[in-house]
């Protein structure tokens, strides 16, 4: 039997952002298009604005997602950084919200807050520029995955990434940005040298260690709350092993869910059993074909293939009922791997809504309970079989080794990252039960997470979380204190918005 056509919905995710700043007033009674249309404003080109109805406006507001969306009156796609500039004033003095979007892949609930506003949309920001000298790369802040890996790759390097190809490449670092290559160089975020962001005053600055620092600090973690990035350098590493990696896709059945999940925590929270090369991804999902609950795997390596198959054996001796064995470039990871369901999963305008948890240990007794639970909706409620959940493994070797006070991100210990996504049809009844499933299954695992309360990583936060979930009571006040200084009005007030105050 292939798999390649088995599965009606598939969503690995990844270390996504896709919003690069949100920003915000309730809106007023004003013309806006009008306002836009002057001339006076001395837009790049007369084409940046687009409105509702047009096919232009469509194109620079469709989002992956369209579960509780935020909702636009105008457009404006922006050519240069002074585009940006323009975009952010006219909204601020207009007290228009707006939210600046790069890959448009954000589904955090909080940016459903933002009505009737204005889309900055970055997509035409995709420079990208390669110092081989210095071994860094530029982007514009439209730029995706999919935009960077040739060029980069062809250039002799590479980056740690998400595992899809279709995320902006800034709203992701700018949360933190994991991936499988974090166990060799950290987390996206860790890799960045220095960005340009433009400020709710309209201010554009430069922000590194030496420049801004503070700011530098409060954008690799929490960036969404302090500006739009509009280009950002980054250190990128020489390709290994020639650029290759292993990749296997498997397939375990239900009845070996209780061998998969007791072999995979073994490996991920054993002592050195889970290597910095190796990560895994875990998905759990219903098989319209076979008409059963199954377990789908990637588990991708970068070193050559004896090497590989040593450290998966103990995956491997589970048995499963099907394995696609593979040598990848790694500029093709995302695309080539993981059942080539890449495409798929990048498909716009999809019903889907996120629940997550971050994992400092993973719990097979968890997995297992889980899985079960999974089992019995998926017959209850036939019409919610499009509702999957993943367990990314990602090693943490450097993202450890990397102290915890160089960045606003606080989970460096993570394991493992939980996502339930919850999809299904337009009209159809059971969205209620699928986020009712969510939040019993995200408060399972966090019961065993290893940390003491439920926590998020903020790319993946659904919204309904508290602060301390995703940001951590220790870096909360001096986030704040970040706010106050570079956002005292809260113009940035959708996108898991930081308080100017804290406690």
């Amino acid at each position: 039997m292939s798999y390649y056509f088995i599965f009606s919905v598939i969503c690995l995710l990844f270390a996504r952002g896709g919003f690069t700043a949100a920003v915000g007033y309730p809106s007023g009674p004003v013309d806006l298009k009008a306002a836009l249309s002057k001339p006076s404003m001395g837009w790049t080109s007369p084409n940046i604005l687009s409105f509702p109805g047009q096919q232009s406006f469509i194109n620079a507001t469709e989002r992956w997602t369209v579960f509780d969306p935020p909702t636009y009156s105008a457009s404006v796609t922006v050519r240069n950084e002074a585009d940006v500039v323009k975009a952010v004033k006219i909204a601020r003095d207009l007290k228009i919200p707006f939210l600046a979007t790069g890959g448009r892949h954000g589904y955090g609930t909080t940016l459903g807050n933002l009505k009737n506003g204005i889309s900055i949309d970055l997509s035409l920001l995709k420079t990208v520029t390669i110092d081989k000298h210095a071994s860094t790369m530029t982007i514009g802040g439209g730029v995706r995955f999919r935009d960077m890996v040739d060029p980069l790759f062809a250039a002799g390097f590479q980056i740690q990434t998400g595992t899809c190809s279709c995320p902006g490449m800034v709203g992701v670092t700018i949360g933190a940005g994991i991936g499988r290559l974090q166990g060799l160089y950290g987390l996206l975020s860790d890799a960045l040298i220095s960005a340009t962001v433009v400020t709710a005053s309209g201010k554009v600055l430069q922000v590194s260690e030496t420049s801004n620092s503070d700011l530098f600090w409060g954008i690799r973690g929490a960036g969404a709350n302090f500006g739009v990035i509009t280009s950002a350098t980054y250190k990128v590493q020489p390709i290994i092993n020639n650029g290759i990696f292993t990749s296997i896709d498997m397939v375990f059945t239900a009845a070996q869910n209780v061998s998969y999940f007791n072999t995979l925590a073994s490996m991920v929270n054993g002592n050195g059993t889970f290597p910095a090369k190796l990560a895994a991804i875990t998905n759990v999902l219903y098989n319209t074909t076979s008409n059963q609950t199954e377990i789908i795997t990637n588990w991708a390596y970068a070193g050559p293939r004896e090497e590989a198959l040593r450290v998966m054996a103990p995956i491997l001796a589970v048995q499963p009922v099907f394995t696609n064995l593979t040598d990848v470039s790694w500029k093709n990871l995302n695309t080539e791997t993981s059942f080539g369901f890449d495409a798929i999963i990048c498909e716009p305008l999809g019903i889907r809504s996120i629940y997550s948890a971050a994992l400092r240990t993973v719990s097979s007794n968890t997995a297992i309970s889980v899985f079960a639970k999974l089992v019995d909706f998926y017959a209850k409620y036939p019409e919610g079989r499009g509702n999957t959940i993943s367990l990314e493994s990602f090693p943490p070797q450097k993202v450890r080794e990397i102290p915890d006070s160089t960045s606003a991100y606080p989970w460096r210990q993570t394991i493992t990252y939980l996502l339930i996504e919850l999809s299904w049809e337009a009209g159809s009844s059971v969205g209620d039960a699928s986020n009712a499933l969510g939040l019993e299954l995200r408060k399972d695992f966090a019961a065993t997470s290893g940390y003491p309360d439920l926590t998020v990583y903020v790319n993946y936060a659904h919204g309904d979380e508290k602060l301390e979930q995703i940001y951590s009571a220790e870096k909360l006040p001096r986030l704040a204190a970040l706010k106050k200084t570079w956002d005292p009005e809260n113009l940035f007030a959708f996108n898991n918005p930081l308080p100017t105050h804290y406690p």
